[in-house]
């Protein structure tokens, strides 16, 4: 299972070099229509719209259950035989969150603590999206488990973006 994340000015290189089968844009609800990647190379693709915040703040769209519900059901529905392309704006928080979020569906009996740390090694950037996280923790049943560890991680270094890169998931 290859799980790979990046910015969104990555995407199509990405797309050149590792031939995704699945694609996940996270962008803002105010991105342009050409801001998001289509399917023209044959990915199945999901779209989820909601702003890269850490607590509800009034004028801006949080992610809720439904979108998380929607980030699993698809992540379910993946076959795993060719990489899972992972994107948002900068590649570094919200897309990390997915990512993570994804490996520990995948990985019910692995600890979050090594996926978070596989994470970190694998993007030492990486600032996964706490309130994301949190609701997937609640629909996975971990309990806390998840957003213990992405504190536990903390905040990554500073970047304007982050780079593609691999989520190792075993």
């Amino acid at each position: 299972m290859t799980l790979l994340v990046c910015p969104l000015s990555q995407v199509e290189t990405a797309r050149a070099l590792h031939r995704p089968s699945h694609l996940i844009s996270l962008l803002s609800p105010s991105s342009p229509a050409e801001a998001w990647p289509g399917a023209d190379t044959g990915e199945t693709c999901l779209r989820l719209a909601f702003h890269d915040i850490a607590e509800v703040r009034e004028g801006l769209t949080p992610p809720d259950a439904a979108l998380v519900a929607r980030l699993l059901d698809f992540a379910a529905d993946w076959d795993a035989k060719r990489p899972m392309l992972i994107h948002c704006w900068a590649g570094v928080s919200r897309s990390t969150a997915a990512a993570f979020i994804i490996a520990c569906q995948r990985a019910p009996r692995r600890a979050e603590q090594d996926i978070a740390q596989a994470l970190r090694r694998a993007a030492p950037y990486a600032t996964p999206n706490p309130l994301l996280v949190s609701l997937a923790d609640a629909a996975l049943d971990r309990h806390g488990r998840m957003s213990a560890a992405v504190a536990e991680i903390g905040r990554g270094a500073d970047t304007a973006e982050g780079a593609l890169f691999e989520l190792p998931t075993a």
